[in-house]
């Protein structure tokens, strides 16, 4: 069967996020950037897959910039057969991603979508959800362990009381969480591999979806400064002022 991840190129974790002067957005301006870490998970569970002999092919998706090229040959220097970048500048909606996902599904005719559960940047947790519905292919979200049992998908997701199992037909969506794998280093032997295996791509235009303004960013503000902390010398100091100052406790 043929797997298909979707990634996405944001600010890479590691690095400490700043906003810019007038408050419009967050600072790119020479900064690291790197692959969404729920993303390059959902691309070690499709390695992992495949290396089992349980898919035949796995290639990966991005919707961005010229530059998320490099993310794509990250995630082809990690076993990913071949990718697919369809160009754009824009800030895409969850909606239009999940519009562009599926037309990159009839296209390519996947047998299982992976995606990692949200982007560290903007948070949504949407796309999944919403490409299943869009698709009408069965959905699980949170995935910590998948395994294909006599055609059957099965995943583990991690709940309020436990672990819940589900077992579902193909095609389908998965979402994965943290708790799945650990994603490998790529060796150098296949980073040079990568600089050979394709990368089609082609504007975003080109998938046919307009893309959707629903929202609009008005701006970003910073956290404000932690309070430094204050000693206090007993316990019946410490319930004063819980009590009198932060009135946290009646």
């Amino acid at each position: 069967m043929k797997l298909l991840v979707a990634v996405k190129r944001v600010v890479d974790y590691n690095v400490r996020i700043r906003v810019k002067n007038d408050g419009s957005d967050v600072e790119l301006a020479n900064v690291k950037m790197g692959m969404n870490p729920f993303c390059e998970i959902a691309v070690e569970e499709g390695v992992r897959l495949r290396e089992a002999g349980v898919a035949s092919e796995l290639v990966v998706v991005t919707f961005g910039p010229e530059a998320a090229a490099e993310q794509l040959r990250h995630a082809l220097a990690l076993g990913a057969d071949r990718a697919l970048h369809y160009v754009t500048d824009e800030t895409l909606t969850p909606l239009t991603v999940a519009r562009a996902l599926q037309k990159v599904c009839e296209q390519e005719q996947p047998s299982l979508v992976l995606l990692g559960k949200q982007s560290i940047d903007s948070d949504n947790n949407q796309v999944g959800q919403m490409l299943s519905a869009l698709c009408d292919w069965p959905l699980a979200t949170f995935a910590s362990a998948v395994r294909l049992v006599e055609g059957e998908l099965q995943v583990t997701r991690e709940i309020d009381g436990g672990l819940e199992t589900l077992g579902m037909a193909l095609p389908a969506v998965v979402t994965v969480d943290l708790r799945l794998n650990e994603p490998r280093f790529a060796s150098l032997p296949n980073i040079m591999k990568a600089k050979r295996k394709p990368i089609e791509s082609a504007p975003f235009a080109a998938l046919g979806v307009e893309p959707a303004g629903q929202t609009r960013l008005l701006g970003v503000m910073a956290p404000a400064p932690r309070r430094a902390g204050v000693r206090v010398g007993s316990v019946d100091e410490l319930l004063d002022r819980l009590k009198n100052e932060a009135k946290v406790i009646p």
